[in-house]
């Protein structure tokens, strides 16, 4: 089958936004801050810098004392998108001190940088089984918008309130939409590999019901495979229903609505396998329907984000190194960490754990969350004491230096090394 694999351009900050200015009015949406960067410069320097990472960033990524060596991936941490939202959430509690300001939702998957705005007076709008509820917000109100966006549904809701909305959308995920749109626009039904849950894949899945077209959301290369029996007539439309129901748009119908085919994806799962899934639904359809049909009814871009590529392809070098054991850092519910994790678990020993305080160097303890799993582990003796060691580390993209910096003093502190050693 042709190659339809073709790498997407960089998306400008207005594309595929459902508002724009000369829609709600100039004093109502905004999208490029306030211009108060550099007022909240320090205040985010001194919530979220670390000297640690300073210090391995002037040492090649590696630090060393005392048989103890500490290695972290090239590419870590905060990426611009995320820098970008945070930046924008100080500017807007700076330009509306006397407003109530809303989140819609988690402004990144930090608990930390999360709580940072709940203390400046933010208040966070959970997400309940029908959406976020939006009755408490007023016109004089401001809302944030997330860095994973929000669904067409909560911007006309907000649209209809009138109050002001500060979008921190990430330019990768409007990326997205802009693809997907297109899919929509051409009848094409827009698979997507992602969580149906997850606040990014919802805001896109609605992008795809524009002009009446559909969406159906896949987990992994398991359940993509899964619409490749279908494809292929080894499944029928009511067994593949059965499974999916919750994951496919309203009024979905297999039948109708997977002969036209344009694979998406949330931005920050695991590359390589956004890769495959495109790649296995269009040789489905190709076995199913021939070249040629295929050729016009099926389309896959890359549409990973720039920042979660080079994170995953970092530790990927990362792990060519001796390594003894791998630490991830991030939230339990960040997307682009537990693909981070999940490839560091193929190739060594490996503990994701949302901050440093998981870390106890009295005790010797790690507690970590494995796999897949939805409960936290405890683990002694995880780090050797007796022998050299070399350790790896990592952060997701909504992890902040400072988390970083306390992470590497802990495991420092577990081999019995003060800071101060190494400084």
């Amino acid at each position: 089958m042709p190659d339809s694999t073709v790498k997407e351009p960089v998306a400008t900050q207005t594309a595929a936004t459902p508002l724009n200015k000369q829609e709600t009015g100039p004093e109502v949406y905004f999208r490029k801050g306030f211009g108060l960067k550099s007022e909240v410069q320090a205040e985010l320097a001194s919530d979220y810098s670390g000297r640690l990472v300073d210090l391995l960033r002037e040492r090649e990524f590696r630090l060393e004392s005392g048989g103890t060596t500490v290695r972290l991936a090239r590419e870590f941490g905060f990426c611009y998108g995320v820098e970008r939202a945070v930046d924008y959430a100080y500017q807007t509690r700076r330009k509306f001190p006397d407003r109530k300001v809303f989140l819609a939702g988690e402004i990144i998957h930090n608990p930390h940088v999360n709580t940072k705005l709940r203390d400046m007076g933010v208040e966070i709008l959970q997400i309940g089984p029908d959406g976020i509820d939006y009755s408490g917000v007023g016109s004089d109100d401001v809302v944030i918008l997330p860095a994973f966006g929000v669904t067409i549904k909560d911007f006309e809701t907000l649209r209809a309130i009138g109050c002001v909305m500060v979008d921190t959308t990430c330019g990768s995920v409007l990326n997205v939409w802009k693809r997907v749109e297109s899919y929509a626009k051409g009848g094409f039904t827009s698979l997507i590999h992602g969580k149906y849950y997850h606040e990014e894949t919802r805001a896109t899945a609605s992008q795809a019901t524009k002009w009446g077209a559909h969406y159906f959301v896949v987990r992994n290369m398991e359940e993509a495979k899964v619409v490749c029996d279908f494809i292929e007539g080894r499944l029928d439309a009511a067994e593949l229903m059965s499974r999916f129901s919750h994951a496919a748009s309203p009024g979905f119908d297999p039948d109708r609505d997977l002969k036209r085919i344009g694979v998406a994806n949330q931005t920050t799962m695991l590359a390589r396998e956004s890769l495959a899934i495109g790649v296995e639904i269009g040789q489905a359809m190709a076995r199913a329907h021939g070249e040629e049909y295929a050729k016009e009814n099926f389309r896959t871009f890359d549409t990973i984000c720039s920042a979660t590529q080079e994170r995953q392809d970092a530790v990927i070098e990362l792990l060519e190194q001796p390594l003894d054991v791998m630490v991830v850092i991030g939230g339990y519910n960040s997307s682009n960490t537990i693909s981070l994790a999940a490839l560091c678990a193929e190739r060594v020993r490996t503990y994701h754990i949302e901050d440093a305080s998981a870390i106890d160097p009295v005790a010797g303890t790690i507690r970590f969350r494995p796999p897949g799993a939805k409960e936290d582990s405890i683990e002694s003796g995880w780090l050797s004491l007796d022998r050299p060691v070399e350790v790896g580390l990592t952060a997701g993209a909504s992890t902040p230096n400072n988390k970083i910096g306390d992470t590497v003093a802990r495991i420092f502190a577990t081999r019995g090394i003060e800071a101060q050693a190494i400084l």
